[in-house]
């Protein structure tokens, strides 16, 4: 099902909208694709338009925020096991496609305060940042029932890219003003971006990138996130919410819930992809914040792993009564994983929607949810 934007908002912000919503947040890895082929899946469920997934359209806003670093990617080698290159940050990359989806930086450009003063004016604000005319063409989308999504750099996450995960770490202890000045940098220019988007068209959605955690705990504590997400994120999420916005959404990896206080201090009100495997267990939580935070994911992909009755056993717990009635977005907690047989994922489905009171999967479509 097709959602609008004011139903798919309402039902974030727990208003009870009649339908409990039930999503895929990423799809299949490449690896399960061909296992689906060689099943005898059809191309409709390869692609997931077989589904009937719900989803909300989304416009992402034509106001650029992030690094503009004029670097272009560039490819190596790239077969059916390995892609190398470098990419826009100058970094070289290496991408192992069997066992991940998202190429891994072998070099990072900023490893002290004069490379942080050669890259910093990649995120520096200019006008030409803004691109009024596609703004005026994305209002009509807006008003035919679009979500409008702009996203910001992340705390945790765009550092990361620029110095590398230790680098960061350190970079907390060791050169904290270093840190203090990008991200004042980012925020600097995501409140002038969005002030004049906000001029052409409402907001309705801040996206944040942060891939922060593992399977034990996130890379940042409490600590950390007050002195160095606060600031840039309280900031930022006032500017948008005089422009319109009323959810600011997070994806992260692993074991977020360390932290999920600290996190809803800075104006988050929306999450995923809430990883059991890495601690998040969305019926405790929900039980723990309340109305604060409204989950999407939270589904444990390993359990179709397992066959029908750890799927059955899954949804039966995810899919409780303390999660319905909107604030819950159900869907699995990352990609389908490799060995998961076409069989099972419909078993999946079809039981999901039985669960929701969705009633058997009418029409096609599909976009994935993941923002």
């Amino acid at each position: 099902m097709i959602w609008d934007r004011e139903r798919y908002i309402a039902h974030s912000l727990f208003e009870d909208t009649g339908r409990e919503m039930f999503c895929e947040l990423f799809g299949p890895l490449h690896v399960t694709e061909k296992e689906w082929r060689a099943q005898g899946a059809s191309e409709a469920e390869i692609n997931m338009t077989a589904f009937d997934w719900d989803y909300v359209p989304t416009v992402w806003l034509a106001g650029d925020i992030g690094a503009r670093t004029g670097i272009q990617n560039s490819v190596t080698v790239n077969n059916d096991e390995l892609m190398t290159g470098t990419d826009r940050y100058g970094r070289r990359f290496k991408l192992v496609k069997k066992t991940a989806t998202i190429p891994l930086p072998l070099d990072y450009p900023v490893s002290c305060e004069e490379d942080w003063h050669s890259a910093k004016r990649w995120y520096e604000f200019s006008e030409d940042r803004i691109n009024v005319d596609a703004l005026i063409r994305q209002k009509q989308s807006r008003d035919n029932g679009a979500l409008t999504m702009i996203g910001i750099p992340g705390a945790f996450d765009e550092p990361r890219q620029l110095m590398g995960e230790e680098g960061v770490c350190i970079a907390c202890y060791e050169a904290p003003e270093l840190l203090r000045d990008m991200l004042e940098t980012f925020a600097d220019t995501a409140v002038r971006v969005i002030e004049r988007v906000g001029k052409y068209i409402k907001i309705d959605c801040v996206h944040v990138h942060e891939d922060m955690a593992g399977k034990s705990w996130p890379l940042f504590g409490p600590t950390q996130i007050r002195e160095f997400f606060k600031p840039y994120y309280s900031r930022v999420w006032e500017a948008a919410k005089a422009s319109g916005a009323r959810l600011f959404s997070m994806d992260s990896d692993g074991d977020m819930s360390p932290i999920l206080g600290e996190l809803i201090e800075c104006g988050l009100n929306c999450i995923h992809p809430m990883e059991p495997v890495g601690g998040n267990d969305i019926v405790e939580l929900r039980k723990k914040y309340g109305h604060k935070l409204c989950f999407k994911g939270g589904i444990n992909k390993h359990a179709l792993l397992h066959g029908p009755e750890a799927v059955r056993r899954e949804l039966e717990y995810r899919m409780s009564p303390g999660l319905m009635g909107g604030g819950t977005i159900f869907g699995l907690d990352h990609r389908i994983p490799n060995g998961v047989p076409i069989e099972t994922y419909r078993y999946y489905v079809d039981l999901g929607r039985e669960i929701l009171g969705l009633g058997p999967v009418s029409g096609a479509g599909w976009a994935r949810m993941a923002f």
